[in-house]
């Protein structure tokens, strides 16, 4: 069984549908990278299934339970966790209390502080530094190591490389590749297709807030992905699961 399912999910921000009829699945221990221009709707997509979005029509289901109507710490508590665009971390925090910040007494997992700083080294020099503090690409990696920090089952990443220098996305995404060689389950939004290409094992491509293709990341054809990336022909979904 699918560790997540979107059926036929709707999203609106006001009159604006963001998303429309999405469904997918992802296994335990995938990785599905959900690619796609800036506004085809990979971001509220992200936020419905984290529960930061009511969704206007379909379901979320979680481990087989339907969380569609569950808010965000009740699905962080079953294992959801969410990176969101733009980090927001606790400013005026240190790193160490910035990731102590997401510890959930009781769960148990491989995640602490010290498994954290192994996937990401060049945190540990600033351990009892403020967050605010910090590059934009140390800002991500705490981020990230909050979110691990809850030990979750399913770990949901919005945009790690925007807006950070090619050298803190290399960084970033060396340390990601830990941390699904972990045996991680992602999903991961990025607009960057190379670097989505090189850690996923499935993609999907949306656009216009519908997913346009999907497939296995290792045979699928480079130019028919960026065709339906920019909407240069419409490519046909192989399957609500890929």
């Amino acid at each position: 069984m699918s560790l997540l399912q979107v059926e036929s999910l709707d999203c609106r921000h006001g009159l604006l549908q963001a998303v429309r009829g999405v469904s997918f699945e992802i296994a335990a221990g995938e990785t599905l990278a959900l690619i796609g221009a800036n506004g085809a709707g990979k971001t509220t997509l992200l936020r419905a299934i984290a529960g930061a979005h009511r969704p206007l029509a379909g379901t979320v289901r979680f481990d087989g339970a339907d969380v569609t109507g569950l808010p965000p710490h009740s699905r962080v508590s079953r294992g959801l966790a969410l990176v969101p665009e733009g980090r927001r971390l606790f400013a005026g925090l240190t790193v160490d209390e910035n990731l102590r910040a997401a510890t959930i007494p009781g769960r148990k997992g491989r995640w602490n502080v010290g498994a954290v700083l192994d996937v990401f080294p060049f945190l540990k020099p600033r351990l009892h530094s403020p967050a605010g503090t910090l590059s934009g690409g140390e800002q991500q990696a705490v981020a990230i190591g909050r979110a691990l920090m809850s030990n979750p089952r399913l770990l949901l990443l919005d945009e790690v490389s925007l807006g950070l220098a090619p050298v803190a996305v290399d960084s970033m995404y060396r340390s990601l590749e830990k941390v699904i060689g972990e045996g991680a389950t992602v999903l991961l939004v990025e607009q960057d297709l190379t670097r989505a290409l090189e850690v996923a094992d499935r993609v999907a491509c949306m656009l216009e807030g519908r997913i346009v293709l999907s497939g296995d990341a290792k045979t699928l054809d480079r130019q028919t992905v960026i065709e339906a990336y920019f909407g240069l022909k419409r490519a046909t979904a192989e399957g609500s699961a890929g």
